[in-house]
């Protein structure tokens, strides 16, 4: 099994993890973790843009002057597409943008996306911690001594009703580009825009858990 180097909030190693190869080990596939981002990124999408149609703007029951001798363009009504203050053609109208993927293939996206983050080095297992109070300092001395204080990061806690995973919480939301998930809400989005991600050992063990 491939193992994980576990860290603590001072920055230095207290141990290792071995880690389910058969998830966090598997060649990443890149067109799954494209396929499933877009549709989580459509998923965002309100869907709620509406336009109004000839038929759907009020007024122009009138012809607005005579069929001949005007020496202007023949109309029928003042609501055409082509005048000023008209129905529009071919407008948005509200739709759901909400795209079907499998759960297995969700499942692989996601390993993939925590795969791509090992190979890379860019995955830590946080163990070891207390918080009795929230300190933003802490994760900011903690990224330091990591190296990696300049990027975007991303924390995993296990439970936010849990006081040591909530004081995590409201430490590292202060900090600029870092962002707080459960195993629950992990995706991938946040796993490609965000640089390092950070691991709670108890969040990893759920992760395991879900994705087995």
């Amino acid at each position: 099994m491939p193992v994980l180097n576990i860290y603590k909030l001072d920055g230095s190693q207290s141990g290792t993890v071995e880690i389910n190869n058969e998830i966090f080990g598997i060649e990443p596939n890149k067109t799954v973790m494209h396929e499933v981002l877009v549709a989580e990124l459509a998923e965002l999408r309100q869907g709620t843009a509406s336009t109004k149609t000839r038929a759907e703007v009020r007024g122009g029951g009138r012809k607005p002057f005579r069929q001949k001798g005007s020496g202007r363009a023949r109309q029928g009504s003042t609501r055409a597409p082509h005048m000023v203050g008209g129905g529009v053609v071919h407008g948005p109208k509200p739709r759901s943008y909400v795209k079907k993927v499998n759960k297995k293939v969700r499942k692989l996206a996601l390993k993939s996306a925590l795969a791509t983050k090992i190979n890379a080095g860019n995955l830590i297992v946080l163990d070891n911690f207390t918080l009795d109070v929230p300190k933003t300092k802490t994760f900011v001395e903690f990224a330091n001594a990591l190296n990696f204080s300049g990027e975007k990061q991303l924390y995993v806690v296990n439970n936010f009703a849990d006081d040591k995973d909530y004081n995590l919480y409201m430490s590292v939301r202060n900090i600029k580009k870092a962002f707080v998930l459960e195993p629950g809400e992990l995706n991938i989005f946040w796993l490609i825009k965000q640089d390092k991600v950070v691991v709670t050992r108890e969040a990893l063990a759920a992760i395991e858990e879900v994705l087995a």
